[in-house]
């Protein structure tokens, strides 16, 4: 189903289930919808952000205008009021339109982000490595040149293998994570990102955080090769949070979805 934005970007997105109206925020940016194998007695909304996955590859990209077309998605599914769940940067998206529209949002799950500020970086970077291995030096090199696509999956499939704990099951998750594959939208990833290192400022987020009423669950992976310490200030500066930490890495719903299930549904969902 498409959903055409004021700007007219058509978007991928899909709603199955009965319920409870959950939009989903995925990662990114520039990735793509990585929910399928979440499982929530809900109405699921899962959509492709602009430039990414099934949508149309075209910017402008930035915050705001992503959260522009996450309202498009909301209007197109006739949502006065939904449950917002975001994942890693899908977290921040999520919060940011919490931020802008707490009337439009009954409850927030901010699910593997990464906090207000930006000191994480430096022990996510040894994290990485040490998790990655023997791996590091192939992630390194292919990093570091142009890449065919096979070799575009190849890096992701070897990235998104230090999000999990087990290193027996890592590679088959990131396969999961990596099937169907889309291509990593690049452009989009540089151009958010340097957006946030020059806008995302952790003082002025604690305060209007300080504001937001509605109700948030917070779930961490405490294996994340995030450092988990990075989304204490924002715990704290919300009013209303419920801290969830799962056994497992920055992908709780396949590495424990049982457990991720029943948080999501006691904290999140009114049913």
């Amino acid at each position: 189903m498409g959903v055409r934005t004021d700007d007219g970007c058509e978007l991928w997105a899909s709603a199955t289930g009965a319920g409870e109206p959950v939009v989903l925020c995925h990662g990114g940016p520039g990735l793509w919808d990585m929910f399928g194998d979440l499982d929530l007695p809900a109405r699921l909304v899962r959509w492709d952000q602009r430039g990414s996955g099934r949508s149309q590859r075209r910017g402008p990209y930035s915050t705001a205008r992503t959260a522009a077309d996450l309202d498009a998605v909301r209007e197109h599914f006739g949502l006065d009021r939904m449950v917002l769940l975001g994942h890693s940067w899908g977290a921040q998206l999520a919060l940011r339109y919490a931020l802008d529209h707490p009337d439009r949002v009954t409850a927030l799950g901010y699910v593997s982000g990464v906090g207000l500020g930006w000191d994480w970086r430096e022990a996510f970077s040894a994290n990485f490595e040490a998790r990655l291995g023997d791996g590091f030096a192939r992630w390194e090199e292919l990093r570091g040149r142009a890449r065919d696509e096979a070799e575009e999956r190849e890096l992701a499939v070897l990235q998104w293998s230090v999000e999990f704990v087990d290193p027996t099951t890592a590679t088959a998750f990131a396969e999961r994570m990596a099937t169907p594959w889309f291509g990593v939208n690049h452009e989009c990833n540089a151009a958010i990102d340097a957006e946030d290192r020059r806008t995302w400022r952790e003082d002025e987020l604690v305060e209007a955080c300080r504001g937001l009423e509605v109700p948030t669950l917070i779930v961490d992976g405490a294996h994340d090769v995030r450092p988990r310490t990075a989304v204490d200030s924002l715990e704290r500066a919300l009013p209303n949070a419920t801290r969830v930490v799962l056994d497992t890495g920055h992908v709780p719903w396949l590495e424990a979805p049982e457990e991720f299930t029943a948080a999501c549904t006691r904290y999140l969902l009114r049913g």
